[in-house]
This record gives structure tokens, C-alpha cells and sequence, in this order.
């Protein structure tokens, strides 16, 4: 990290230098202004150090552990011995090493003053950290979040939440998965490939309950051929910690045995003591709110990320991060709602989404007004090299454009920059029929899927 800054005042002072935060600091310097980066921890915050960044290298390894057992399927013959967790963490670390000192080196050349400390608002000017003043000229709140727990249930002992489960050298022979949303199945997948006996406790209907309903139904299918077990529908009661592990109760009554139980219900919002509300700003169940264009009504005071309602993503933080940038130098940048905003749950297999839902859609629109289409990805070559399966659904309106995307499978993920351009710029089905999709690539499906959506179907 930069020295302590020796300067004062700034054009735009930052509280909290995760990815809202310093995608506003490099715009910002782009743009021309002076900029004072505030940050207790590291840059690059919970997406870099605690989130993103390493739950994805673990996924990762996962996927190198499925490979190396079911390998001979492939023609190769290999011997699979074990997962060597410490190994696993080297090679995570390394990678955010890596990302951590790129990050540095960048902001550094930007010409930005990063100022190290625990920083709070003290007028709708200032931040005080740690004993100094420091001055902006506008005001970006950044300040993150944590992971949460339910209320009465403290962290602690066999009882981890996911900064624990990030670290840990050893695996458990069996664990229970308090949250059935993206986090806690991430885990969950991660911990299955390694060998783990994993159940994921779930209070609502379904696992990965905002997502499209066919593509949870897929999802569920995909979680229990794969062994991993899951109680939805009935909401934790308590746990019991003794010298084996946990016993986990429901409100039905049903217990559940494991060695550990992480808790992934969420994550709040960093804005307690902060001074935030002294200021003027207003707080909401503690997180911050703001017009459309993210002002919060007081001075010029902004927020973004994950204080803000809604999504809890860094790519939403990091693009409001450069929308407020550009907000302040007055370019009018373009709003993009939450629901415009892809989503990725990183697991086996993984889920892709952006716009509106099959049922959400029918709710705006009404039932007679959305046309569906379903391409299942056994017709696609790619996804059979892969050894793998899933499905592609497009919402679109009638005699209108697309508005929904929603695909399941191995490595969807990588589709779903093109999914969001269909969405954001309002492509018809005929539209996106008439581009060239690689082949064999599992983009295809894409292809195929708004073929058959513009009365084209080639396959089936």
C-alpha cells in the first residue's frame, strides 16, 4: 500500500478501497480529479482477499479434483491420492498475492493517495482517520461488507463462517452448510470435490431460491447426482456444539449431525459507528440509501457496493464505482438496474443469469405477453467433451426482445457477457439468430437457443 498521504484535501475522498472503491479512485484520476483513497485493510477488499478472488481458485482446484478421479473417462489413466489443503491454500494465496501487488502497482501509478487507517465521516466534508482530517470535495462511501450470522448464533469453535472456511488446513469428514444461496453452495461444491460429506440447510422452498425456476429444478437434480444433501423448507432452530462436532436442529425438529457447520446466510453491511448517520445520511437495517444516480441526498455524498440495497456483487460495486466518477464530472453516465446485472453462482455445475425470470416477467407483463425457450445442452458438442450437461432459457417478450437469460452448466459462466449484451441492449431473438457462434463452443447454445426462440430451431 502507498505511503500516508501528505496532502489534506481532495477533490473525492473515498471511504473503503475494495472494488467500488477503487474503480471510482482510477476513474476519478482519469478524469482529472485529485483522489484520497481511504482503507483500514488491503486494497482490493473482501472480493480480492476474502471472497472473489480466492473462492473461485478453491472452485478451481475442485475442478482439477473431479478431473484427476474421473480421468480415465477421458482416455487418461491416472491415480488420484488426495487433496493437500495446505498446497491448495499456497496456490490461493499465491494468487492473490499476485492480484494484491498488480493492484498496488497501479494504484500507485495512477498518482492516487491511498491513506491507511480506519476512516469515519465527521461532516459532510470531512473523514477523520485515525486522529487526522482529511477533506473531499465530494465523498464516496465504499465501506463493504461482512459476513453475517443469524441473530443468537455466534461464530465460534466448529461454527465458521466463510473468512474461516477460506483458511482452514484441514478438511472435515462431514459438514453442514447453514445457507442454500450462492455462497453456501459454492462451498458446498468445493467441499464435495474434495471428498467431503456435505448437507446444506436451506429455510427457503429452494437452493439458490432467486434464480429461474427451471434452471433451480436443474440445479437441485445436479446437487443430489453428485451427493450433495440439502433440507429446504424448514428453517434453523439452533446448534449444539460437543467434543465431535455440531448437532443442528430445525424448527421442525430434525437433527443433523457434522464436524463443522459454516454459516453462509448473507452478507450485511459495513456502516455502524462510521458516523454515517451523524452526518445526515440515511440508514436502512444498516445499509445506505440512495437516489438512482447513488446520491445520498446529504452534500456531496455518494455510496456504492454493497451498503447499497440490492445486489451484493463486485462487479455491480466496481460499476457504480466508475458510474459515480463520471456522475461528479457531470458525463451523465447511464443507469444500470440490478436486475440488468449478470449473476454467476461458481459452482458445479454453474449457474449464469441476467434479466428477468420466466415467472417475474409474466408478473410484469402478464402470462399472455412472455414467450420461453429451452435449449438443453445435450445437443451441444462442447458441453459432451466436457462431460457435462444443462440447459440454456431465454424470456423474451412477445413480438419483443429478450429480457431474461438463464443457463446452467459446466463453465456457463464464461457465456454470460454475451447473455447481458443481449439483455442491456434490448436484442430480439432474430437478432442475436443471425450471429456466428463458434463451433464447438458451448457459446453455441446461445445461438441455437434464440434460433429456436425466432422460429428457426435447426436441432430438435
Amino acid at each position: 500500500m502507498a505511503d500516508t498521504a501528505a496532502a489534506q484535501e481532495f477533490d473525492i475522498l473515498i471511504l473503503g478501497g475494495g472494488s467500488g472503491g477503487y474503480a471510482a479512485a482510477l476513474r476519478a484520476v482519469q478524469l482529472g480529479f485529485t483522489v484520497g483513497l481511504i482503507e483500514k485493510g488491503k486494497l482490493g477488499g473482501t472480493c480480492l482477499h476474502n471472497g472473489c478472488i480466492p473462492t473461485k481458485a478453491l472452485l478451481h482446484s475442485a475442478e482439477v479434483a473431479d478431473t484427476a478421479r474421473s480421468s480415465e473417462k477421458y482416455g487418461i489413466k491416472a491415480t488420484f491420492e488426495s487433496i493437500d489443503m495446505p498446497a491448495v491454500n499456497a496456490y490461493k494465496d499465491g494468487i492473490i498475492a499476485g492480484k494484491y501487488k498488480g493492484l498496488q502497482g497501479l494504484i500507485k501509478s495512477k498518482g492516487i493517495t491511498v491513506i491507511e487507517g480506519a476512516g469515519k465521516l465527521t461532516s459532510t466534508t470531512t473523514v477523520d482517520v485515525d486522529g487526522t482530517s482529511y477533506t473531499g470535495k465530494n465523498i464516496i462511501l465504499a465501506t463493504g461488507s461482512y459476513s453475517r450470522t443469524l441473530p443468537g448464533l455466534e461464530i465460534g469453535g466448529k461454527v465458521i463462517n466463510s473468512d474461516h472456511a477460506l483458511t482452514m488446513d484441514t478438511l472435515p469428514k462431514k459438514a453442514i452448510v447453514l445457507g442454500g444461496g450462492v455462497i453456501g453452495c459454492e462451498f458446498a461444491s468445493v467441499w464435495k470435490s474434495f471428498g467431503v460429506d456435505v448437507t446444506i440447510i436451506e429455510g427457503l422452498p429452494s437452493l439458490v431460491a432467486n434464480e429461474d425456476a427451471t434452471i433451480i429444478k436443474a440445479f437441485e437434480r445436479a446437487y443430489k447426482k453428485r451427493g450433495i444433501n440439502f433440507n429446504t423448507g424448514t428453517f434453523f432452530e439452533k446448534v449444539e456444539q460437543n467434543d465431535d462436532g455440531v448437532v443442528v436442529t430445525l424448527a421442525d425438529g430434525k437433527t443433523f449431525e457434522a464436524d463443522l457447520m459454516l454459516v453462509a446466510v448473507g452478507r450485511g453491511p459495513v456502516t455502524e459507528g462510521l458516523g454515517y448517520e451523524e452526518a445526515g445520511v440515511t440508514i436502512d437495517r444498516g445499509f445506505v440509501i440512495t437516489d438512482e444516480r447513488l446520491h445520498t441526498g446529504v452534500g456531496n455524498i455518494y455510496a456504492v457496493g454493497d451498503i447499497v440495497p440490492g445486489l451484493q456483487l463486485a462487479h455491480r460495486g466496481f460499476q457504480q464505482g466508475i458510474f459515480v466518477a463520471e456522475e461528479i464530472a457531470g458525463l451523465k453516465p447511464v443507469i444500470v438496474e440490478d436486475i440488468n446485472i449478470p449473476k454467476v453462482t461458481y459452482s458445479e455445475p454453474e449457474i449464469a443469469s441476467v434479466g428477468l425470470t420466466e415467472k417475474a416477467a409474466k408478473e410484469k407483463l402478464g402470462e399472455d405477453k412472455v414467450l420461453t425457450q429451452e435449449y438443453n445442452l445435450a445437443g451441444n458438442g462442447k458441453t459432451s467433451i466436457l462431460g457435462s450437461a444443462g440447459l440454456v432459457k431465454l424470456v423474451s417478450e412477445k413480438d419483443g426482445p429478450v429480457i431474461g437469460v438463464h443457463m446452467i452448466g459446466t463453465r456457463m459462466g464464461e457465456q454470460i457477457g454475451e447473455a447481458q449484451l443481449i439483455v442491456n441492449w434490448e436484442a430480439y431473438p432474430e437478432d442475436v439468430a443471425q450471429l456466428i457462434h463458434a463451433h464447438p463452443t458451448q457459446n453455441e447454445a446461445l445461438g441455437e437457443a434464440h434460433l429456436a426462440l425466432a422460429g428457426k430451431a435447426l436441432h430438435g
